[in-house]
C-alpha cells in the first residue's frame, strides 16, 4: 500500500512483472513468521535439539525471503538487457527469470547476506554485554569474542562484493556517486556521498568498538558499548539503504520508467499530445482551468514524487532567489533534456506542451515568489535571446559590439541556470572575482580538459573565439571598477 502510494506505476510494473515472485515471497514470509512465533512459544517446552532444528528452519525460510525479494530490488537498478529489449511490448513477463537474475542480483545477495551475519553478532553483543563480568569471567569471554567473530566476515568480504556490485552497475549510475564526491561542497547532488560516507564511518566506528572493548577486553564490554554498536549498525544499514535507493536516479525502473511514473518511451508522445491529457490529475471539465492550476496539477504528477513545497526536497527551498523568467529557464532545460544537461544526471526530463509548461513555471513562481507574481504577471515578458539587465548596484556594461555580444552569449549558455538571486546566480558567483579570474573560468568552461572540476556539475561553453572574449568583457563589467563584488541580484 505505502509503495503504491509512493509510486503508483513503478508499483505496477513490479506487480505485472514479478506477479508469481510477489505470491511465492507472501508463502515464504507467511512460513517465516510461522516459525518464529513457534520458535518463541516453544521456548523452554520442548527438547534443546528439537528447538534448535526450528531455529535452523526458520533461518533457512528467512533467508528464502532475502533471496526473492533481493531479486525484485535489484532488478529496479539493473533490469538487464533482456527485460528492456521487451519492456512496453506486453510481454515482459516472459523474461522473468533473466530480469529476476539480473546483473546485480548475486553481488547484493552476498552483501546482504554478510550484513545479516554481522548483525547477528551484534545482536548477540547486545544480550551477552549484560552478563556479569565479575562472576562470569569465563563465560562472559568466551561468549563476547564468539559474538565478535560473527562480524569478520563481513568487514573482509564486503569490499569484495561491493567493488563486484559497482562493476555491474551502469556507468551513469557509477557517475551519480562521483558527482557528489566532485560537488560536496556546492551541493549539487551530494545526498548519495553523504549517505555513503556515513556507511563509511558507522562502519569503521564498529569495526574499531568491537576489535579494541570487545575483543581485546570482552569482560569490560557493557551494555551501553553494545547498544551503541547496535545504533550505529542500524544508521549503517539505512545510510546504504538510502544511498542504494538514490543511485537509481533519475529512475525508478533503469532505463525504463522515470522516478516520477514516466515511461522512457511516453517522453516523446506527452511532448506531442501533451501531459495532462493522459493523466489522472486533470480529469474531465478541467479544460477551463487558470493557467496556475493547471501548473499545480503539473506539479504533482511529475514533479511531487520527490519535490514537497517546504519540506522534503522542498521547491520553495529551492527556487529562492530565482524571479519567474529563471524559473522558466531551468525548466527549458529539464524540458530539452539534452546530454550535456547537468540535470539529466539524476532528474527525469519535463514532458508537456509549451502551454502546459508556461502553466507549471506560473505555478512554481507563485509558491517561490507569493509577493511578486501578481506583479510579474502584469509585466511584459523580455525577449528569449536578451539577457537580463543587472541590477542598479551593479555598474552596467559598456554599450559596444562586444558587449552586446557578451550579453547575448550569457543569455544562450549562462543564464539558464544562473540568473535569479539565488545560491548559483551570476552575481553571488562573481564576488571577490577580478578580470582575469573571470577570464581563466570562460576559458575553463570552454576548452573542457578532462581534468576540470566543472565537468561534473556543468556543460561545455561553445562559443567562437570572439564570443568567449566578448563574453568575458560582460561578466567582468558586472564587477564594480573598484573592485568591489558584484551584486547577488543580477537577474
Amino acid at each position: 500500500f505505502a509503495i503504491g502510494l509512493v509510486s503508483p506505476e513503478g508499483t505496477s510494473t513490479l506487480i505485472h512483472n514479478f506477479v508469481f515472485g510477489w505470491a511465492i515471497e507472501w508463502v515464504v514470509f507467511m512460513v517465516e513468521l510461522s516459525f518464529a512465533a513457534v520458535y518463541y512459544y516453544t521456548w523452554d517446552r520442548v527438547s534443546d535439539a528439537l528447538h534448535l532444528r526450528i531455529g535452523y528452519i526458520y533461518a533457512v525460510v528467512s533467508f528464502l525471503t532475502l533471496f526473492i525479494i533481493n531479486g525484485i530490488l535489484t532488478f529496479m537498478l539493473t533490469p538487464g538487457p533482456e527485460w528492456l529489449a521487451v519492456a512496453g511490448t506486453g510481454d515482459e513477463a516472459s523474461r522473468f527469470f533473466p530480469a529476476f537474475f539480473n546483473p546485480t542480483f548475486w553481488p547484493s545477495l552476498c552483501l546482504r547476506t554478510l550484513v545479516c551475519i554481522a548483525l547477528a553478532g551484534i545482536y548477540a553483543l547486545v544480550v551477552f554485554s549484560r552478563i556479569d563480568g565479575d562472576k562470569e569471567g569465563r563465560v562472559k569471554r568466551e561468549l563476547i569474542r564468539w559474538s565478535a567473530m560473527w562480524l569478520l566476515p563481513a568487514f573482509f568480504l564486503v569490499p569484495v562484493f561491493f567493488a563486484w556490485y559497482l562493476f555491474q552497475v551502469p556507468e551513469s549510475q557509477r557517475a551519480l556517486l562521483g558527482l557528489g564526491i566532485a560537488t560536496i561542497g556546492s551541493g549539487a547532488f551530494t545526498q548519495i556521498t553523504r549517505m555513503a560516507m556515513i556507511t563509511v564511518m558507522t562502519s569503521a566506528t564498529i569495526l574499531g568498538v568491537v576489535y579494541f572493548l570487545a575483543y581485546r577486553s570482552p569482560r569490560d564490554f557493557k551494555f551501553g558499548h553494545a547498544l551503541a554498536v547496535l545504533i550505529l549498525a542500524v544508521l549503517a544499514t539505512g545510510a546504504t539503504e538510502s544511498s542504494r535507493e538514490m543511485l537509481r536516479k533519475p529512475y525508478v525502473v533503469g532505463g525504463f520508467m522515470f522516478s516520477n511514473g514516466l515511461r522512457v518511451y511516453q517522453a516523446e508522445k506527452f511532448n506531442e499530445e501533451g501531459y495532462l491529457t493522459q493523466s489522472l490529475w486533470a480529469p474531465a471539465g478541467d479544460a477551463s482551468l487558470a493557467p496556475e492550476k493547471v501548473g499545480q496539477r503539473m506539479f504533482y504528477g511529475q514533479c511531487m514524487a520527490c519535490h514537497t513545497l517546504d519540506g522534503y526536497r522542498g521547491m520553495i527551498g529551492l527556487l529562492q532567489g530565482r524571479d519567474e523568467r529563471a524559473i522558466g529557464n531551468v525548466l527549458k532545460m529539464l524540458h530539452d533534456y539534452k546530454d550535456d544537461s547537468p540535470y539529466r544526471k539524476f532528474m527525469p526530463p519535463l514532458v508537456g506542451t509549451p502551454e502546459e509548461i508556461d502553466a507549471l513555471k506560473i505555478y512554481l513562481n507563485s509558491i517561490a515568489n507569493p509577493g511578486e507574481a501578481a506583479k510579474e504577471k502584469a509585466a511584459p515578458p523580455l525577449p528569449a535571446a536578451t539577457a537580463p539587465a543587472p541590477a542598479a548596484s551593479v555598474p552596467a556594461p559598456s554599450s559596444s559590439a562586444s558587449a552586446d555580444l557578451g550579453q547575448q552569449v550569457y543569455a544562450a549558455k549562462c543564464a539558464t541556470c544562473h540568473a535569479g538571486n539565488g545560491k548559483f546566480a551570476i552575481g553571488t558567483l562573481l564576488k571577490g572575482k577580478d578580470a582575469g579570474s573571470i577570464a581563466a573560468v570562460v576559458d575553463a568552461l570552454r576548452d573542457y580538459p578532462e581534468t576540470s572540476p566543472y565537468r561534473k556539475t556543468m556543460p561545455k561553453l561553445v562559443a567562437t573565439d570572439e564570443g568567449s572574449d566578448a563574453l568575458k568583457a560582460y561578466l567582468a563589467s558586472l564587477v564594480a571598477p573598484s573592485g568591489a563584488q558584484a551584486s547577488a541580484s543580477v537577474q
